[in-house]
């Protein structure tokens, strides 16, 4: 039953996009969709009239019944004609288009306000005002990607941590980027911005009912563009209150667990949970890596060398391999400690080193 129902979903999907753009679940989204279709058929119409006319002419004045062409020069009738109708049309058109602009560029009296920042190869939100973060990425299982299981529905549409928003608040989103040009796009709320480094766009929507909505960068920006998904959850106001208030509790704990001690077994399978959410698909889950760009753990001279170099390796980037990024701003110091005790202990690298938050705290510092 369940492989049916999987089916049936997929099926469901392809034949959503099969022939047309996808209508949406809000009212600025319908309202594309319903400018699309109006334009689609004045678009018909027209190619109706005009090759109708065409075909017409064509076999009523050919040459076989004896028809002679006209001999005319600049016809100021004609002129004003193919002027005046083409113009007139545009402006019939020009009106809804207008009104719908307007409306997805009203991103002013917003209810709330998340930035949203691309990463390669992750999308970072922050709910000002809140006090709350985080970072989504894949989810998708690295052996549905290596085709050693089989895909679901949702194949790269997965995320660990969703956008989540209240339904009936217009809730703008600041769109920006890190490193290179990413695009935030999510076809249901009819939202696709272009996330510049060092430029900030905005957008806006309001969702009326809960639910999932699913969507994927539209910019190519490396290597893994294509395992940047973006999942928005749109739930009721009191659902969404709870689950702000929860993560405020967590980055507290957060926050508060960076000076605590952890055993080298909970480090190190902490550390396994991190690598292959975030280092896996540049290392791989072996620990072999792609050289040269992307080196290999096992082995490594930084994984295996001065304790020191590895933290700020982790922490900073690489300043020689830009695709080695930092992420000390992106983990927190018990992620970072975690994943560095993994990495000098895995892959037969057995250095026997415990990181402990506090040490990446006092790296940070310095």
């Amino acid at each position: 039953m369940a492989a049916v129902s999987m089916q049936s979903m997929a099926e469901k999907e392809v034949e959503r996009w099969g022939l047309n753009m996808t209508e949406g679940v809000t009212t600025v989204s319908r309202d594309i969709f319903g400018l699309h279709m109006n334009i689609l058929w004045w678009c018909v119409g027209i190619g109706v009239v005009v090759f109708g006319v065409m075909f017409y002419t064509m076999l009523a004045h050919r040459k076989s019944k004896g028809a002679k062409a006209e001999n005319f020069h600049e016809s100021t009738t004609l002129e004003i004609i193919w002027t005046v109708i083409p113009f007139v049309i545009l402006i019939i058109m020009a009106i809804p288009a207008t009104t719908t602009l307007k409306q997805i560029y009203d991103t002013e009296e917003a209810d709330m306000d998340i930035v949203i920042t691309g990463y390669q190869w992750k999308w970072k939100y922050e709910y000002l005002g809140q006090d709350v973060s985080f970072f989504s990425l894949l989810s998708t299982p690295i052996e549905e990607i290596q085709n050693l299981k089989e895909k679901n529905p949702n194949y790269l549409l997965e995320v660990d941590e969703p956008l989540v928003i209240p339904i009936n608040k217009k809730v703008r989103f600041l769109i920006t980027a890190n490193d290179v040009i990413h695009s935030w796009w999510v076809p249901d709320l009819a939202v696709k911005k272009d996330a510049i480094p060092g430029f900030m766009n905005a957008a806006w929507t309001r969702v009326d009912e809960p639910g999932i909505y699913r969507g994927q960068c539209a910019e190519l920006c490396g290597k893994d563009h294509g395992f940047m998904p973006i999942v928005v959850k749109a739930v009721p106001q009191d659902e969404y209150d709870q689950w702000i208030s929860e993560r405020r509790e967590m980055a507290a704990k957060l926050k508060a667990m960076a000076n605590q001690t952890f055993s080298f077994d909970e480090l190190y399978s902490k550390g396994e949970q991190v690598y292959n959410t975030v280092c896996a698909a540049c290392h791989q889950a072996n620990g072999e890596g792609i050289p040269p760009t992307f080196p290999a753990i096992k082995g490594s001279p930084v994984a295996t060398g001065p304790l020191a170099g590895h933290m700020d390796m982790v922490i900073n980037g690489s300043r020689t391999n830009p695709a080695m990024a930092a992420f000390g701003d992106q983990l927190s110091e018990v992620d970072l400690a975690a994943v560095v005790t993994f990495q000098r202990n895995a892959f037969g690298n057995n250095m026997g080193d415990t990181i402990q938050p506090i040490d990446v705290l006092k790296a940070k510092q310095q």
